[in-house]
């Protein structure tokens, strides 16, 4: 068992570069499904997900080769079409798998996901739309079945914005017969780098990072190379934690575009930001203000950063608020940072957030991989020692974050008991 130590009250000052971002990895990996040849790809962080992922696609008969955060994939010898319980049942982002299977082969069989319980996440837009594409899908004991042949270009409109439904969709559209235009697709700059992955790979596609996105499909795709975007998730949770720690710390290697609406609500809150072409620097000198944060599917204020902002706002002169519109289960938490001595009441899908002047040193216990980042930023901002426990979920989408914050002046580590 790992957890991690952090004594309190630090301020953070320094540099951190951000690792290549989870959330594009784990789809363009699953492309490598897509083509018999090479696929080369750079900026692929070293995380548990990740590692899932590539033991998934190895257990299918892909070829890997992994050289710090290169890898370098080649799905010419494809053995297997299933994805099974085992590995499926810790990461949700297995289901990526399905689509490029059943485009490729005309079969697969992928479990049912698992991963983070903040919600329920169906899976219902995936098989909506490969229904529409000519596929027949099937639920067989937890399994998704499905069988094709070659599939055939459509309209789909999906009836929510879906990140992982418009990328399997999207994939599964470059080797169907004739066009696919995705309606209500998600707009996050992870499907757009899976879009300019594929397009390297031969896929003729247009409207990526739009909400209509058009796919000509092409017979088959061949060998490319390609860099995965920056991880904006883990850019704004260590903006998050300058703001909390009141530190001057600059994030290389970002994208401020994507981190727009972050930047936004950073700046309500008082923090100096300035950014550059790759990066942003964030100074804070004094408590946060207290701000209302509603929750988006992008370009909106992304899920994904709302717990690390609770963080900082538990520190807010005043009360804010933070509601909730994407996944129904995402305050779990709350009840760990108010063991940190913050005032939190929740109400539905709102978080009346009554700032204090200071946080104390606790025992917490991450339930979900955003939370563990929230409770590392509150127990850097707290009086006194914390432990922060179950790291597996810390380390499923955060490259060495304790070595990072070290870096900035953080007394920080991981101990195994």
């Amino acid at each position: 068992m790992e957890k991690l130590k952090i004594r309190g009250g630090r301020r953070l000052v320094g540099e951190v570069r951000a690792s290549g971002a989870k959330n594009a990895a784990l789809p363009i990996l699953a492309a490598s499904l897509l083509t018999a040849h090479d696929l080369v790809l750079h900026e692929v962080p070293d995380l548990a997900d990740v590692r899932t992922m590539l033991k998934l696609l190895e257990g299918m008969g892909v070829r890997v080769e992994r050289s710090g955060s290169d890898v370098r994939l080649n799905a010419g010898a494809v053995t297997s079409t299933v994805a099974p319980y085992e590995l499926v049942k810790t990461m949700r982002a297995s289901i990526l798998t399905l689509c490029p299977l059943a485009a490729r082969f005309g079969h697969a069989r992928v479990s049912l996901p698992g991963g983070c319980a903040i919600g329920a996440r169906p899976v219902d837009q995936h098989i909506k739309g490969l229904e529409a594409l000519g596929a027949e899908v099937e639920i067989d004991h937890g399994y998704l079945n499905v069988k094709c042949a070659r599939l055939k270009g459509t309209r789909i409109v999906t009836d929510m914005v879906t990140v992982t439904g418009t990328e399997n969709l999207m994939m599964a559209a470059v080797l169907a017969e004739g066009r696919t235009v995705i309606e209500n697709a998600a707009r996050e700059p992870e499907v757009t780098d899976l879009a300019n992955c594929l397009i390297a790979m031969g896929a003729k596609i247009s409207g990526a990072g739009t909400s209509t996105i058009t796919i000509d499909g092409v017979e088959a795709l061949g060998p490319a190379e390609h860099s995965v975007v920056p991880d904006r998730i883990e850019a704004g949770s260590f903006l998050c934690a300058a703001a909390a720690a009141k530190g001057d710390v600059l994030v290389t290697h970002c994208v401020p575009a994507d981190l727009e609406a972050v930047i936004a609500k950073l700046r309500e809150m008082g923090c100096s930001v300035e950014t550059g072409a790759d990066w942003i620097r964030l100074r804070m000198d004094s408590r946060p203000k207290a701000i209302r944060i509603r929750t988006q599917p992008h370009p909106g204020f992304p899920t994904d950063m709302q717990a690390q902002f609770m963080a900082v706002l538990a520190l807010a002169d005043g009360a804010s608020q933070v509601t909730e519109t994407i996944f129904e289960n995402r305050f779990m938490h709350v009840p760990e940072l108010n063991r940190l001595g913050a005032h939190i009441l929740t109400d539905g899908n709102n978080a009346n957030i009554e700032g204090v002047e200071s946080l104390s040193g606790a025992d917490v216990m991450a339930t979900d991989l955003r939370a563990s980042a929230s409770l590392v930023i509150a127990a850097l901002a707290a009086s006194g020692e914390s432990t922060v426990d179950r790291l597996y979920h810390l380390d499923r989408g955060y490259e060495r974050m304790e070595e990072k914050l070290r870096a900035l002046g953080a007394d920080i580590e991981r101990i195994r008991l």
